[in-house]
């Protein structure tokens, strides 16, 4: 790689809305689009990140060992075996939180920087140690966030942050959209969500329960060729960051084609 990589931190202000599950998903969309990209997992107290891309078992060194020159970056590197233009680097022993600084990040993507057209740092939730941390070596972010009050609530605070730390540009995914409780207004509408929170929308991405089958197997939707909705949805929220001219969604009109029904129906287990 000749130019520098795109260090884009992925964050929330609420824990649960689904954060690690974008990044596992656009990292696999990153990479199958022919972009090398790294994921690297700053949520050192939960990391969740290698059970999501099935990378568990395969881990051998972390960003820990990294950072203490026990090992080569390279050596550290998960390259994952289905998409190998994408690589993980692993999050470390929970007890790195009492000393790692933001500097320390600050090196781990320097190390990155030169290897990669992106780099998505999985942030953890909240603003504590842990964000601060992420945030400090990050150009650019996205906040995912849910039509729910709190989680607007909290990642308003968290976009204060950001234009504190000078990232630029900060972009909204909303994720979970449910269009029946949005017009029913039991739930925010995509309207509610921007104006409160005033960032350009980069994606929604709507409701699924493959989303859920999909974690659980360490299957991210984008490797293994789904059409659901969400798959659609991280494909081309994918594709915005790559600079593609994609139309958001219509939530309104999903779910309600007979292609749609069938395609239900198709993923609907009988036994």
């Amino acid at each position: 790689m000749t130019s520098e990589a795109r260090v884009i931190l992925i964050c929330s202000g609420k824990g649960g809305v689904g954060k690690t599950t974008l990044t596992a998903n656009l990292g696999i969309s990153l990479a199958s689009k022919g972009s090398p990209t790294a994921v690297l997992d700053a949520d050192f107290g939960l990391r969740n990140l290698d059970l999501l891309l099935g990378l568990e078992n395969r881990i051998v060194y972390t960003a820990q060992e990294v950072l203490e020159e026990n090992c080569r970056l390279d050596q550290a590197l998960v390259k994952h075996k289905q998409q190998p233009n994408l690589s993980l680097l692993p999050a470390g022993n929970p007890r790195m939180l009492d000393w790692l600084k933001p500097d320390d990040m600050k090196r781990i993507v320097e190390m990155l920087n030169d290897q990669f057209e992106y780099v998505l740092i999985d942030c953890p939730a909240g603003v504590e140690d842990g964000f601060k941390n992420a945030v400090a070596a990050s150009k650019e972010a996205i906040i995912v966030t849910n039509p729910e009050v709190s989680a607007v609530r909290d990642a308003d605070r968290v976009i204060g942050l950001l234009n504190s730390h000078g990232v630029k540009p900060v972009q909204l995914v909303l994720n979970r959209v449910r269009p029946k409780m949005m017009e029913s207004q039991e739930m925010l509408s995509i309207d509610d969500v921007t104006d409160i929170l005033a960032l350009p929308l980069l994606g929604l991405v709507l409701e699924d329960e493959q989303v859920i089958v999909s974690t659980n197997r360490g299957e991210p939707l984008t490797l293994i060729g789904s059409n659901s909705p969400a798959a659609r949805c991280y494909s081309n929220i994918a594709s915005r960051l790559k600079g593609e001219e994609i139309p958001l969604i219509d939530p309104s009109k999903e779910g309600s084609t007979l292609r749609d029904k069938f395609r239900r129906l198709m993923q609907t287990k009988i036994f």
